[in-house]
């Protein structure tokens, strides 16, 4: 007994001595990273690693050239004035409407279209670009990444003791740690650095200020819309980059401090507006577009319409609605696979077989949905601790294509849903070659203001039925009193034509 102790202090010590080694000073924040699980070798292939998966989960990459490549010669500009200017940065414009920006280790830096949407100027993107440098030159990243494998040191000791896999791989990481909320030290910290790059670049460093109080109002907005229709909202910068009320004030001061003067405008802003003018807003109806409680697909040539109280969310490979109010707790899930070569009731069950593997299927039964095939099958599964019907319902949209729906119902809520789901079911249609053609997405268009024009006035030109006004002001960084000036250009939404 004394033996293994004594062997156990030693190698302990031994390993302390060899992590010491591994603290390094950081030219980007001056002090000492201690990392000694993350080489910048390591934090390289990590992002390689989880760079397709990124975009596989965020809506693919925006392919519109003009942007992608003025957000990354951008970047470049960006990269090059900071403590890494030889390290190699990748700069990714996401096809997906929602409002973030992310970094992965290794320099792998992702913008959204959505946050594009709200930046009104090329200082207020570089502010964000910049942002995100700085969480890689800091090595935030690397750091959360030390601390999670320091949480599960004594777990993965002990299962290398115990010669078990399973709790060695329980440690294993992906794409989703580095998306997680950074703490408010490193949000500080970062937008110091995003304010340093945009300096040394020749970018206006006030508009970090503006940048962060437009996503502030733009949050504030969704809030107050979300609030109004029960509607569960989607994870956005704010999410993963936590909002304090001194961080406007703190990047303000950051710029104050380069003793440059506050212009009243950036000369880059008709050329950031240029390259977004015409850009996708919203759903691209590529994936498919939602209007109130309706999800069309205009290539795939289907529609359906969930019932009350289920708000829509459109996702890379599946539709998903959820429920609110008196449907609270119920889920639905709309996805699609070929047939194979299967007939209907194996492609069901196979399709079951995913989500409840354990769990056979009842009361299959023959339907026809529109004048075409389908079949139906349920089981009452405990889910989340919540007792619950599973009901599937896989329609043959076509010789070799089938759509299902899984729907996820508490007992308790049952028999107020049941006949909702099933008119929901029943709503599923082919599309026409013409209906499908009527199925238009939403763009940003940028127009110049006439001499008259008020922001009430042309807000009423924008694409939606509600805070019109309200959507208007947030997308062009403005407020209540805000003067529109002839001449000026601004931001509207529009239905593509």
């Amino acid at each position: 007994m004394a033996i293994r102790k004594k062997a156990f202090v030693t190698g302990l010590m031994v390993t302390m001595l060899l992590l010491q080694g591994c603290v390094t000073s950081n030219p980007a924040t001056g002090r000492s990273d201690f990392t000694p699980f993350m080489s910048p070798a390591k934090e390289t292939a990590i992002g390689r690693e989880q760079h397709p998966l990124v975009i596989k989960q965020h809506g693919g990459v925006l392919d519109v050239p003009k942007i992608a490549g003025y957000v990354a010669v951008t970047g470049g500009r960006l990269a090059a004035v900071s403590e890494l200017p030889k390290s190699p940065f990748t700069f990714t414009v996401l096809n997906s409407p929602i409002v973030n920006a992310f970094a992965l280790p290794g320099g792998y830096i992702y913008v959204t279209r959505g946050i594009l949407a709200l930046f009104n100027s090329e200082s207020e993107m570089a502010s964000v670009l910049g942002h995100e440098i700085g969480h890689v030159t800091a090595r935030h990243s690397a750091k959360r990444y030390n601390q999670s494998l320091f949480t599960g040191l004594g777990v993965a000791i002990l299962g290398a003791a115990l010669k078990n896999k399973g709790l060695s791989d329980a440690l294993g990481y992906g794409s989703q740690l580095y998306l997680k909320s950074y703490s408010r030290d490193n949000e500080y910290e970062s937008d110091q650095l995003g304010v340093r790059y945009s300096t040394r670049a020749g970018f206006d460093p006030y508009a970090a200020a503006d940048m962060l109080r437009s996503l502030d109002a733009e949050s504030r907005l969704q809030d107050m819309i979300a609030n109004r229709t029960g509607q569960t909202r989607p994870p956005e910068f704010f999410s993963t980059h936590p909002n304090t009320r001194d961080r406007v004030a703190r990047a303000f001061a950051a710029a104050r401090k380069t003793g440059l003067a506050q212009n009243s405008r950036d000369p880059g802003r008709d050329r950031y507006l240029n390259a977004i003018d015409g850009m996708i807003y919203g759903d691209d109806p590529a994936q498919g577009v939602i209007k109130g409680r309706s999800f069309s697909h205009g290539s795939l040539r289907l529609s359906f319409s969930v019932p009350d109280n289920y708000r829509l969310r459109n996702g890379s490979e599946m539709v998903i609605a959820q429920g609110t109010g008196a449907a609270e707790g119920g889920i639905i899930i709309f996805a699609g696979d070929t047939l194979q070569g299967r007939n209907m009731i194996e492609y069901t069950s196979a399709t079951w077989r995913k989500f409840a593997r354990d769990t056979s299927l009842r009361g299959l039964e023959d339907l026809t949905i529109n004048g075409m095939s389908a079949v139906t099958g349920w089981n009452d599964i405990t889910v989340a601790k919540v007792p619950s019907r599973v009901r599937i319902v896989a329609i043959r949209h076509s010789p070799n294509q089938a759509y299902y729906f899984l729907m996820i119902t508490p007992l308790n809520i049952l028999d107020r849903q049941s006949a909702g789901l099933q008119r929901m079911t029943y709503s599923f249609q082919r599309l026409s070659p013409a209906q499908a053609g009527k199925i238009k997405g939403k763009i940003i268009r940028v127009v110049t203001v006439r001499k008259g024009d008020t922001a009430e006035k042309l807000s009423r030109r924008m694409a939606f039925t509600d805070h019109r006004l309200d959507r208007f002001l947030v997308l062009n960084g403005l407020h209540g009193d805000s003067r529109l000036i002839a001449g000026q250009r601004v931001k509207m939404i529009v239905y593509d034509r």
